[in-house]
C-alpha cells in the first residue's frame, strides 16, 4: 500500500470510513536501498495493515492498540411528506365521485453525539456512541366535512433528550494477504434510553402530545465490511442485518385502544461506494446504502376484541457523498450528506463530525 492509500484511509471519513494512519507498519518496514542477502531468496513483503477506526454504519479497518478517538458530531435529518387521499368511488379513470383530504408533514431532527472509540488490541475495538435528539414536526391536514367544508388542521409538535445510546465493537477478520480485501465483523448494540413512541403522552383519542427520541425497542445489528486499496482510491462494501427485539408494550394508547405486543421490523441493510484522495490531506467519497425493512407488527384490543395490525414494507435509499480534510495526524474535518432516492428515505441529511485522536493510552 503506497503512502497516499494511507493517507486516504486516514482521512476518508466522510461516510463512516475512517482510517487511522499506519504508523505501526512504516515503523516496521525496511530502509530504503536494503536487500536481501546473496544467495537467499527474498522475503515476501507482508501487506501492510491498514489500522482503521469504524465509525457511523459502514463500517474500516480498526483504531491502533491504545489509541483513543473521542469525536463530537452534529447532524440535521429533514423529511417531507405530500399525501393526497382520495374516499370515494372510481367509475372511470377521469370521473371520481367522493371526496379528498390532503395531508402534509415536515419533519427536522438535529442530533449532537459525542462518540469514543477504543483500540484494545491491534484487531479488536469497543465505541460508545451517547446521542441528544431534538425534533420538530409540523403536519397541516385537510378535512372534508358533511357539510362540504375542507377546514384545514394545524399541529406543531417538538421534543428534545437523550437518544438509544449505542455500544459497538468491531474485530478485523484477515490481513489482506493475495490481494484478498480487508474484512472486518461489527456487532453493534443500540439501548432503549430514549423515549420510544409508547413512552409520550396521548391525549384520549391516542394522538401524540410529544415526540419521541429513541426506537423503544432494543436492537441488535451483526454486519460485514470489506475494503480493498487500490491507489488512490479505496473500495467499501457493508451488509448487516439490523434484529428489533419484539416487546409487550401493554398501555392504553386511547381510551378505547390497548396496545399488546409489538414486533418491530428487521431490516437488511446494504451500502456500497469509493474513497479518493485528492490531496496528502483532502479526499472525497461517494457511495449508496439501502435499508429494505419488514413489517412492524402490532397487537391490540379494543371493543371489538382482539386483532393485529401490520404495517407496510419500507425501501430506505439513499445517495451518499462526504468531504474529508486532515488538519493533522490527529484531528480531522469530515462532512457527509445523504440525499433520499426512494419515497421512504430522508430528503437530506447532514452530518458533520470532528474526531480528536491521541495515542496517550499507548503505554498502558
Amino acid at each position: 500500500m503506497s503512502t497516499r492509500t494511507a493517507i486516504l484511509l486516514s482521512a476518508a471519513t466522510g461516510l463512516g470510513l475512517a482510517l487511522s494512519q499506519t504508523v505501526a507498519a512504516q515503523e516496521t518496514a525496511a530502509p530504503a536501498g536494503i536487500t536481501s542477502p546473496v544467495g537467499q531468496a527474498p522475503v515476501a513483503e507482508q501487506p501492510q495493515q491498514p489500522e482503521v477506526q469504524a465509525i457511523a454504519d459502514i463500517g474500516g479497518v480498526l483504531t491502533p492498540r491504545g489509541r483513543l478517538v473521542i469525536e463530537p458530531s452534529l447532524q440535521y435529518s429533514h423529511s417531507g411528506v405530500n399525501r393526497l387521499t382520495f374516499r370515494g368511488i372510481e367509475i372511470l379513470s377521469t370521473l371520481l365521485i367522493g371526496v379528498f383530504s390532503a395531508e402534509e408533514a415536515e419533519r427536522d431532527i438535529w442530533t449532537a453525539a459525542l462518540t469514543g472509540r477504543l483500540g484494545v488490541t491491534d484487531r479488536l475495538e469497543l465505541e460508545l456512541r451517547v446521542p441528544y435528539v431534538y425534533r420538530d414536526d409540523t403536519l397541516t391536514a385537510t378535512v372534508p366535512t358533511i357539510e362540504n367544508q375542507s377546514p384545514e388542521i394545524e399541529r406543531d409538535l417538538s421534543g428534545n433528550g437523550l437518544g438509544d445510546i449505542e455500544l459497538t465493537a468491531r474485530y478485523q477478520l484477515n490481513r489482506g494477504h493475495n490481494g484478498w480485501p480487508f474484512f472486518v465483523g461489527n456487532l453493534r448494540y443500540k439501548s432503549v434510553t430514549g423515549d420510544g413512541p409508547f413512552d409520550i403522552a396521548r391525549d384520549s383519542d391516542g394522538i401524540e402530545q410529544e415526540l419521541a427520541t429513541g426506537s423503544g425497542f432494543h436492537a441488535i445489528e451483526p454486519s460485514v465490511t470489506a475494503l480493498f486499496p487500490s491507489d488512490p482510491a479505496v473500495f467499501f462494501a457493508n451488509l448487516g442485518y439490523l434484529y428489533n427485539m419484539s416487546d409487550s408494550v401493554n398501555k392504553q394508547v386511547s381510551d378505547d385502544l390497548w396496545v399488546g405486543k409489538v414486533d418491530p421490523g428487521d431490516a437488511v441493510r446494504l451500502s456500497f461506494g469509493m474513497a479518493y484522495a485528492i490531496n496528502p490531506r483532502a479526499s472525497f467519497t461517494l457511495g449508496f446504502k439501502n435499508d429494505f425493512i419488514d413489517r412492524t407488527k402490532t397487537e391490540y384490543f379494543d371493543d371489538n376484541g382482539r386483532g393485529t395490525l401490520s404495517s407496510r414494507t419500507l425501501n430506505v435509499g439513499s445517495l451518499l457523498l462526504g468531504w474529508s480534510y486532515q488538519l493533522n495526524p490527529d484531528v480531522s474535518i469530515n462532512l457527509g450528506l445523504e440525499l433520499g432516492v426512494t419515497d421512504d428515505a430522508p430528503d437530506t441529511v447532514l452530518t458533520l463530525r470532528v474526531p480528536f485522536g491521541t495515542n496517550a493510552l499507548a503505554r498502558w
